[in-house]
């Protein structure tokens, strides 16, 4: 897979996917991660690519011209047209399951607005995927980019170590995770569960996946009603309810 984020803090981008995992699997070639500098695709002599809002306000709004050309671009350079995903509060809420569906794509943009937000006539004209990270303004696109290119990343084959390693992550299959231990056995007079210290995998799996249903359900009970949960899982939680 590749991706391509466009933006105007190559360097901020950069800085975050060099490192950890999602570092490694770009330098083992498991997935493509390029950054592209907006301020490249503008006339102006001092790379400006803002100016005021017509109708008057605070702040300054991005140009539509070099989001446009810096799209166009990279649509030249790979031969094809990526789907393009603009990061706004505005957009629909990332997902696990909308990050599984994006990481059967070949090719990913991903835009980063800054300032006020980007001309809406080149967002009309471009069509974009609008996803937002949550409730919330940040100063930039960056972050939520960064975000959903490493939550993408990590679904492809090679870059975790299993496919274990996610399956049994939070969201994934719309339960939370259960809770992990690791060692001492016991730290400031707490102790591991004990049927986490029995080598009984069959006693491990049913506890994990009962802790797994119950922190759901005290902490994000909507994820259950899209949850597949087996007859047993129905009788664990109408036993605790």
């Amino acid at each position: 897979m590749r991706i391509d984020i466009l933006t105007l803090f190559c360097d901020m981008c950069n800085s975050v996917l060099g490192e950890s995992i999602i570092g490694r699997a770009r330098e083992a070639g498991k997935v493509e991660i390029n950054t592209r500098d907006i301020r490249n695709y503008t006339a102006d002599k001092h790379r400006r690519v803002d100016d005021k809002p017509y109708g008057g306000g605070m702040g300054m709004v991005m140009q539509a011209q070099p989001v446009f050309d810096c799209f166009n671009s990279l649509c030249d350079e790979i031969g094809a047209k990526p789907h393009l995903i603009y990061m706004t509060p505005q957009g629909k809420t990332l997902t696990q399951e909308r990050v599984k569906e994006l990481s059967k794509l070949e090719n990913i943009a991903i835009l980063c607005g800054h300032y006020e937000g980007i001309d809406e006539r080149v967002i009309e004209e471009l069509q974009p995927e609008e996803i937002s990270i949550g409730d919330y303004v940040l100063t930039g696109g960056e972050l939520p980019a960064l975000i959903l290119a490493d939550s993408i990343s990590r679904m492809l084959p090679g870059v975790l170590s299993d496919d274990s390693c996610f399956e049994e992550e939070s969201h994934y299959n719309s339960l939370l995770e259960y809770p992990q231990y690791t060692h001492p056995a016991e730290w400031n007079g707490r102790e591991v569960p004990e049927v986490l210290l029995s080598g009984h995998h069959a006693n491990v799996e049913n506890w994990r996946r009962e802790q797994s249903l119950l922190r759901t359900l005290q902490r994000r009970p909507d994820l259950l009603e899209k949850a597949e949960l087996t007859e047993n899982d129905k009788k664990f939680l109408d036993s605790i309810e």
